[in-house]
């Protein structure tokens, strides 16, 4: 099951800022998603410490790291479910800079309402509607939010369920779906709305073992199919297989980043050996 035709992905690309020097490989294009100095608390707790990150068009970007290390906030605050306390994004042209004082005006959350277009998030419990069908749940938003034609939404739908492996799925509801199914019928209805990004926070996380495997290998294909992506992820494995570039963040920071050889094989950083010491001996 693949997206389109498989890019040759050649050597690894450096991130940028990383200190590394290569040329960036053919299927990697400018930059469309920069997060600048962002900071985030909650009450006194210093959650994100000023992190900067850059995504290419067409990369695969893994966020690694223990629990309460930022990862998710950070994605949160990528497309505005948190706002974040100081900082700016900016997505495909679209710059939004954190603003908590006019958080609820109007013009600030119809910014965030363009910025969440441009940024498909996908959850670890599926946010399905379990009164639509697979089909409905991937029309509903084109339809309603982009305006598309019925016809064209369907048209849509139908080829991303092919995509995810669903097609003959597409009139039956969530709850007769797996966990697997339906974490694939949440990642075909994201792509239905042709985000500029997509954002997965631990989408495997609530799933039972058997069917982890089902929901990486979309994604794996999604990743060498072009799709942009940025993945909070523990499965270091899939982390090998699909990234571009492994981001390393500990305390609300980037400690390292760098392609998934380095990363995992060989990494600079003493906060990153220990990390994957801890993780990979659990």
């Amino acid at each position: 099951m693949t997206v389109g035709p498989l890019p040759d992905h050649g050597p690894r690309p450096a991130p940028p800022g990383s200190g590394y020097q290569s040329d960036l490989p053919s299927h990697i294009g400018e930059v469309i998603v920069r997060a600048e100095g962002i900071e985030k608390y909650f009450g006194d707790n210093h959650v994100l410490r000023g992190v900067d990150l850059e995504v290419r068009q067409r990369e695969a970007v893994m966020l690694i790291g223990r629990s309460g290390s930022g990862k998710t906030t950070l994605l949160r605050c990528i497309n505005f479910l948190e706002e974040p306390t100081v900082g700016s994004v900016e997505i495909d042209g679209l710059k939004l800079d954190a603003d908590p004082l006019r958080a609820r005006s109007r013009s600030h959350q119809e910014q965030i309402r363009q910025m969440r277009i441009r940024a498909g998030m996908l959850f670890q419990d599926f946010n399905l509607f379990p009164h639509m069908s697979v089909l409905q749940n991937c029309v509903e938003a084109p339809t309603r939010v982009l305006k598309q034609p019925k016809a064209t939404a369907i048209e849509r739908a139908d080829h991303f369920l092919e995509v995810v492996g669903l097609a003959e799925k597409r009139d039956e509801y969530p709850a007769r779906l797996s966990g697997g199914q339906k974490q694939r019928v949440a990642i075909a209805r994201a792509l239905c709305m042709e985000p500029k990004v997509l954002l997965f926070d631990e989408p495997t996380s609530a799933l039972d073992p058997e069917l982890i495997g089902e929901v990486l290998r979309v994604m794996e294909d999604l990743a060498h199919g072009g799709t942009t992506m940025i993945v909070v992820t523990h499965e270091m494995h899939f982390a090998r297989q699909a990234a571009d570039r492994i981001v390393f963040m500990e305390n609300g920071v980037v400690v390292e980043q760098g392609p998934p050889e380095q990363m995992l094989d060989a990494p600079r950083e003493e906060g990153t050996k220990r990390f994957l010491r801890r993780f990979l001996n659990a």
